[in-house]
């Protein structure tokens, strides 16, 4: 039977071409439509352009009774030859909100009618255009005062919006708005139509200001030490003294410096730094925000206690987790913080790992109850009957006690799985002896898992975005590095892999790859995560492929997106499609800024190489941002990090070996048990094709035929030395910051 394909009330009959492309698309993809419009065969009621994309996100919107379109020239085109506004809306496939304004509003059929006569709809998938996103956040934060996703946004023809805001309840009256969307759509159109002047005024004032926000300042000298002080002085003033992180809620993993936090303590000898970055790394995971059972971190805590979580789970926070966790467990030899970066790694082996060897982006916080109905956290939480019938009754009471779980729940009813007590007070309440306890619980653990993984699990965006890869690459090779485990390594090389066998002619990267597709054309921060995930690579290996790739992606960056002028790295591409504004990006959040990792890439690079090129980019980079440095360094706090090097003499690290890599392991546990932030580190499996790359190995050799480590500064080494506890002396000297410190309380 002949797929029937219509587009949604009040729309354009499509053309015989477009009926024809969307249906061979939705009949070569064969999903079952994701809609309640359903024919009486159970096909589709209506389809719309999205149904040729690739996203994920795009996809899930494909069969809306609103006719949306694509981002892209014909649908300006379009609203310009129709004389009507644009409503654009911007989410991502994980997004709980993005879900609930679908269902309220994108799949009413008087709305998406309104939408349709009124407006050319636009949807974009913000993982894939991040410049979009940014560009239009910057309006709504104008016009709000906050932001977040969905985000709505309404535009003239020439780009420029006039209102905007995130999630609007479908009418007046629901959840307590005084305007509801439909009511929205049409006053706005009411504007647009018959004050055409005051939009296009509101629209001029936001685009200019959209282009103010995001110009970069004038650039200044190098900042100084002053900046990491008053960044340790300024994270000391937001730190939760009683849950770790800042003071308020939601609570996100990245609001507090933790890695900054470390490299301070080591520069400096400040305890409470330390404390405060360990003290939250270790609340975080026994709470909520924590896959108890699974491993892996959700996107943030609703509360102050990091026990209920926003339940997705995005690739990006955990890459950034597991690094943090590395470097608590370098700092302090404690156990349980290497314990939960294999957890972290062992979940994304199995749950977000393609077969080709690249990690997808990104689970849903909903997923199927037990009736079938999405339901937020539901895959994630118990019952005390689903604990003791997945475990039996002997582990039950160890379970129920350990991980918090009760009757009446803490989260609709059921529970959400933490770590309210330590396990010996559990034990000790039980009559357990601690060592049964453990064995109990790591046995319950086993079998919980196993339980859920019987449940329908949250739908996953199976998209793999090169710099979200380029961090959980850097996660697997400094894991593999520090763990001493190959399999990470393995891994780490194995994502890398498949994202430069998709690099065009150029050499260049595509921002995603689903299907065997490639999606746009990457960004500043694609370049920048995968160059650093390369270089951790090459230290993981000493393979000098990683490093020449690693350099090739900067030329790419150097070419096409370096401000020459004023330093700095802008995200898109000389060539790339002209926005309201091109924007340098001057924040760290969630992610960090593609600037802050480019800068660091630059730095490390120079002391690999000992190219000053590399060094005088970085400075000037570093200078561009000097004001904003001065004024709010908590917001670069992974800039920080290369600040911190840039003002450091960087340790350069070679160990030479006359039989491979796994001759070195003595010498390499030393390196392990040492936190060394500010350092390169060369254990050459290919010396001579190494040698034109990193002079730093020219010379050294391994004296008397065993392994040879070399500690150096600016090319000047200390005496060789193959006796590792000489070895790891050598890597603990410290260069102090100069200048006084503050107290940080």
């Amino acid at each position: 039977m002949d797929l029937l394909v219509e587009p949604g009330p009040g729309a354009s009959p499509f053309s015989d071409d477009l009926k024809e492309r969307l249906r061979e698309a939705v009949q070569k993809r064969g999903e079952p439509p994701r809609t309640r419009h359903l024919r009486p065969d159970g096909g589709p009621r209506f389809t719309n352009r999205l149904a040729l994309e690739a996203s994920p996100y795009l996809l899930q919107h494909a069969h809306n009774p609103v006719d949306w379109r694509p981002w892209g020239d014909d649908a300006f085109a379009e609203a310009k030859a129709k004389d009507k506004a644009v409503f654009l809306s911007v989410g991502y496939s994980t997004c709980h909100w993005c879900h609930v304004m679908e269902e309220e509003s994108f799949e009413d059929l008087e709305i998406a009618e309104l939408l349709n006569q009124l407006y050319v709809p636009i949807k974009v998938d913000r993982e894939e255009r991040p410049d979009v996103d940014s560009i239009y956040m910057q309006a709504v934060q104008l016009l709000t005062q906050h932001g977040g996703w969905p985000m709505s946004v309404f535009l003239a023809p020439d780009r420029k919006p006039f209102y905007g805001g995130t999630y609007f309840p479908p009418r007046d009256g629901v959840r307590g708005a005084r305007v509801g969307f439909a009511t929205l759509l049409q006053e706005l159109h009411r504007v647009y139509s018959q004050e055409r002047d005051r939009a296009v005024e509101a629209g001029e004032q936001i685009a200019q200001a959209i282009r103010s926000n995001l110009s970069a300042a004038a650039p200044t000298s190098l900042p100084g030490v002053h900046v990491l002080n008053g960044a340790a002085e300024s994270y000391g003033e937001l730190f939760d003294p009683e849950e770790g992180g800042v003071k308020r809620a939601p609570k996100f993993p990245s609001s507090l410096g933790n890695r900054f936090l470390l490299r301070y303590w080591k520069r400096t000898g400040a305890e409470e730094a330390r404390n405060m970055a360990t003290f939250s790394l270790t609340r975080m995971a026994l709470g909520g925000i924590y896959d108890q059972v699974g491993g892996g971190f959700h996107r943030y805590s609703t509360d102050a206690r990091w026990l209920v979580p926003h339940f997705e789970k995005m690739l990006y926070d955990n890459a950034l987790l597991a690094l943090a966790y590395l470097d608590a467990y370098q700092t302090t030899g404690r156990e349980e913080f290497a314990g939960i970066v294999r957890d972290i790694l062992a979940y994304v082996a199995r749950d977000m790992t393609a077969p080709e060897g690249g990690f997808y982006a990104a689970t849903d916080a909903d997923s199927p109850n037990a009736d079938g109905r999405a339901e937020e956290g539901w895959f994630f939480t118990w019952t005390p009957a689903e604990i003791e019938a997945a475990v039996g009754a002997d582990r039950a009471a160890l379970a129920i006690a350990y991980y918090g779980v009760t009757p009446a729940g803490n989260f609709h009813g059921r529970s959400i799985l933490s770590n309210p007590k330590p396990l010996s007070d559990v034990a000790r309440q039980l009559g357990l002896p601690p060592a049964e306890a453990e064995g109990a619980l790591d046995e319950a653990r086993r079998l919980l898992l196993a339980a859920r993984s019987r449940r329908p699990p949250p739908p996953r965006d199976e998209k793999i975005l090169a710099g979200w890869n380029g961090l959980m690459i850097s996660a697997y090779a400094r894991a593999g590095l520090t763990l001493g485990d190959e399999e990470y390594t393995a891994r780490a090389a194995r994502a890398a892999e498949f994202l430069l066998a998709h690099r065009d002619r150029e050499g260049r990267l595509p921002r995603a790859v689903k299907d065997g597709r490639a999606g746009p054309p990457g960004y500043l921060e694609d370049y920048a995560f995968l160059g650093a995930g390369l270089l951790d690579l090459y230290e993981a290996t000493g393979a000098s492929r990683w490093l020449e790739a690693a350099i090739a992606l900067d030329g790419v960056l150097g070419a096409r997106f370096e401000d020459r002028e004023a330093g700095g790295f802008f995200r898109t591409a000389e060539d790339g499609e002209a926005l309201l504004a091109r924007e340098k990006p001057s924040s760290d959040g969630a992610e960090p800024s593609g600037n802050s990792v480019a800068i660091m890439i630059l730095l490390r690079l120079s002391e690999l190489t000992g190219d000053e090129r590399y060094r005088q980019r970085a400075e000037r980079a570093l200078a561009a941002f000097g004001d904003v440095l001065g004024r709010a360094p908590t917001g670069l706090s992974e800039m920080l990090l290369a600040l911190d090097f840039a003002l450091d003499t960087p340790k350069e690290i070679v160990i030479v070996t006359a039989g491979g890599r796994a001759a070195a392991e003595p010498l390499l546990r030393a390196v392990r048990g040492t936190f060394v932030p500010n350092r390169v580190l060369v254990v050459p499996s290919d010396t001579e094709r190494v040698a034109h790359l990193v002079p730093l190995v020219e010379g050294k050799v391994a004296q008397g035929g065993r392994p040879t480590a070399y500690v150096c500064e600016r090319r000047r080494c200390e005496l060789p030395t193959t006796d590792p506890a000489v070895f790891a002396e050598q890597l603990r000297k410290v260069r102090p910051l100069d200048g006084s410190r503050p107290d940080l309380g």
